[in-house]
């Protein structure tokens, strides 16, 4: 655990919340994590203490500002399944939004004036041509994408009322695991593509639905823009040294800038772990834009990020290097 400044990490117990507190940790930094372990999981609270409690709780939330006095705050914390978030809107603007308002009138109230807020692809909607630049119409399909784009709109509001210095980041796919192994990603229930086909190819679940298979893509599988989550971990960091440096509050999106298909990270998968991915061809899903790629031309040039980590077999080998550790494969 480091001794430098403190930050607080809300949702620290996640995948991308915990490999940032790593970086943080490395950086000499010490990060403070704030979750209610619904999501996250207290094994990956590795680099600093953890505070128990829920985002919408004001009170704990300047409770806990108080006592370990941050310089700055990483915001993770949210629910993210698109699908649930039409089947019960309400949950996701409960702790989207009203969790993001108690936490930012948590930082007025303590004085707390920077913060770095994990946005989403999701605020773009429906793309018109990739790859998609941070000037794209926002037009959010889902209420996921919705509560995300609400949140960024508060942020600028804060910001021109009450001086909040922030930096919205836009994933695209989160994808691997550390380089190192410390720690991975393991969803209850688990949606995300890799580490279904590692489980599918490990012989942990008989198989994996491919939707669509009709694309107008070269293998006719839709196609998304994967990023190493330790590359995302290093561009919190360097959106934190940009408001430390007095730079203006903005948004970026976080990819690779080139798309891997179903079936290409199918392929990886199968390549990696040695023994094909057994596969089900499935119908298309509604609101599945067949190529889904960032510009992330922005955050090179503005932040100086660029992915140390951009290859599809690199970020799958990671993932399945934490996969066989954690599950014991």
């Amino acid at each position: 655990m480091s001794g430098g400044p403190a930050v607080l990490v809300i949702g620290g117990a996640g995948y991308v919340g915990g490999q940032t507190c790593k970086a943080l940790a490395s950086a000499g930094l010490a990060p403070v994590v704030y979750d209610d372990l619904s999501n996250g999981h207290e094994w990956a609270v590795r680099w600093g203490p953890l505070e128990q409690g829920d985002l919408r709780d004001e009170a704990r939330l300047i409770e806990v500002i108080g006592r370990h006095r941050p310089t700055a705050v990483l915001h993770f914390a949210a629910l993210i399944e698109a699908g649930i978030s039409v089947a019960d809107p309400a949950r996701f603007y409960d702790t989207n939004v009203a969790g993001t308002l108690a936490l930012l009138n948590a930082m007025r109230t303590t004085g707390l004036e920077r913060l770095v807020f994990s946005s989403t692809a999701a605020v773009y909607g429906e793309p018109r041509e990739p790859p998609i630049p941070e000037s794209h119409p926002l037009a959010p399909i889902n209420p996921y994408g919705r509560t995300k784009l609400a949140v960024e709109w508060m942020l600028r509001d804060f910001a021109r009322a009450y001086g909040l210095g922030w930096v919205a980041l836009r994933y695209f796919n989160a994808a691997g695991a550390d380089p190192d192994g410390e720690i991975g990603e393991a969803h209850h229930p688990e949606t995300h593509l890799i580490p279904l086909a590692l489980d599918a190819a490990a012989g942990r679940r008989p198989e994996i639905a491919v939707f669509g298979t009709d694309y107008p893509t070269p293998d006719g599988t839709c196609v998304r823009d994967y990023v190493h989550v330790a590359d995302l971990a290093a561009a919190h960091l360097l959106a934190l040294r940009r408001l430390e440096q007095g730079g203006s509050s903005d948004a970026f999106n976080l990819g690779n800038g080139t798309g891997f298909s179903v079936g290409q990270v199918i392929e990886a998968a199968g390549r990696v772990v040695g023994r094909p991915v057994p596969t089900r061809m499935a119908p298309r899903r509604a609101g599945d834009p067949p190529v889904l790629v960032g510009d992330p031309s922005r955050a090179h040039a503005e932040l100086g990020w660029l992915p140390a980590r951009p290859g599809l077999d690199a970020m799958i080998a990671d993932a399945w290097r934490w996969h066989r550790k954690h599950f014991g494969i």
